[in-house]
């Protein structure tokens, strides 16, 4: 597969994977961003086939650093402030849960595993945010390919136990020491999460200069970022590029024009697909399947020991069962699951403040990841 190919393989199958999950339930099930790694690992380990490492490595860094502030643009951070105080609260209190466990299993497992401070890093983003934050904290702290697929299957497997846990007994189970929520009647929003897929195809039929000109306005940011950084430092250190492309995709979130801008959030979400058939093509099954024992455990300690000090938390609080779960839902996996949790819950009124838990989570993820991980470094 030549380098032109492998380059429209990167950028179009993302595309089969959406429609593939809004057409079978069971891809659906599996999720596009599965399906992408799961290409991306197929295609890498190929007999007889090198992918192309440089073309892989610069759509991993470019996908990224496009797609942070496009996820942030939308964002309407005052408005959920006055909201959910509650919500505010519980997505506190989830931050801070992930943030002591991740220290506790980089101290428990450090001599397994000299790396479990990075991991530390990834994991607190990716459940404070999701993928996204696990991506961009990876680029920043150099992560290897081989352990960041490693951590994000590990990752995948054990959030769906979770999510089961979610979908069927968790409400039960919490009101028997979490408060009822208190229904006003007032419905905040749908049961499915509107405008929060991954196709960006919708916004770029109806309002293709809107898309256009936030992705170009991405692109500018990306790029006087990594100049102004490489002023300061001529080896471009990735880390400050991370935290300044957030930080301007959340000041920019406040500019009215650029928050309504139609199709942002599902181009970020798009450009994460990309990244994820592009990162899979780099990993090699030997090594990941000699490491996975170690980043199996540690993921497991983070995310099982995070959830019950999240709950726990919450009940010296006395937040709600729903409030907690769907803040739970948000910052584990992202806004996309917060319509069918939801659902699963029969509260209307907490969409809304679980959509806009999730997308916050990715300004937060990246601050408190690399915060940690740096906070852990040997």
């Amino acid at each position: 597969m030549g380098t032109i190919a492998l380059a429209v393989v990167f950028v179009g199958f993302p595309a089969l994977a959406v429609y593939g999950a809004n057409r079978y339930k069971a891809l659906e099930w599996m999720s596009p961003v599965v399906l992408c790694y799961l290409l991306g690992i197929i295609l890498g380990n190929l007999p007889g086939w090198t992918p192309d490492i440089e073309l892989a490595n610069t759509v991993t860094e470019v996908t990224v650093l496009l797609a942070i502030p496009l996820l942030l643009f939308s964002t309407d951070f005052p408005k959920w402030l006055r909201m959910a105080p509650k919500a505010v609260l519980s997505f506190g209190l989830a931050t801070l849960a992930v943030m002591v466990v991740a220290a506790a299993a980089t101290v428990i497992l450090s001599s397994q595993d000299p790396e479990t401070w990075k991991m530390a890093g990834m994991t607190v983003g990716v459940y404070t945010g999701g993928t996204p934050n696990m991506s961009a904290i990876g680029l920043a702290l150099e992560v290897t390919d081989e352990k960041f697929i490693l951590v994000n299957g590990a990752d995948v497997l054990l959030s769906a136990v979770y999510l089961l846990f979610l979908m069927t007994v968790a409400q039960r189970v919490l009101l028997k020491f979490l408060p009822a929520f208190q229904r006003t009647g007032m419905a905040e929003g749908e049961f499915h999460a509107s405008g929060m897929e991954a196709d960006p195809m919708p916004a770029l039929k109806t309002r293709p200069r809107e898309v256009a000109g936030a992705i170009g306005l991405a692109v500018l940011m990306a790029g006087v970022t990594v100049g102004v950084v490489s002023i300061f430092d001529g080896s471009l250190p990735i880390a400050p590029v991370i935290l300044s492309v957030t930080t301007l995709g959340i000041a920019l979130s406040f500019v009215p024009r650029i928050r309504n801008l139609a199709g942002t959030y599902e181009t970020g979400q798009y450009l994460l697909l990309i990244f994820a058939v592009a990162i899979g093509t780099l990993a090699n099954i030997r090594e990941m399947a000699d490491a996975f024992s170690t980043v199996f455990v540690f993921v497991a300690i983070v995310l099982g020991g995070s959830i019950l000090l999240h709950y726990a938390l919450a009940a010296i609080f006395r937040i709600d069962t729903d409030t907690v779960l769907i803040t739970s839902t948000a910052a584990v996996f992202g806004p996309a699951f917060v319509g069918p949790i939801a659902a699963v819950l029969k509260n209307r009124e907490i969409v809304v403040s679980g959509l806009t838990t999730g997308v916050v989570g990715y300004a937060v993820g990246n601050y408190a990841g690399l915060a940690i991980a740096y906070l852990l470094q040997p």
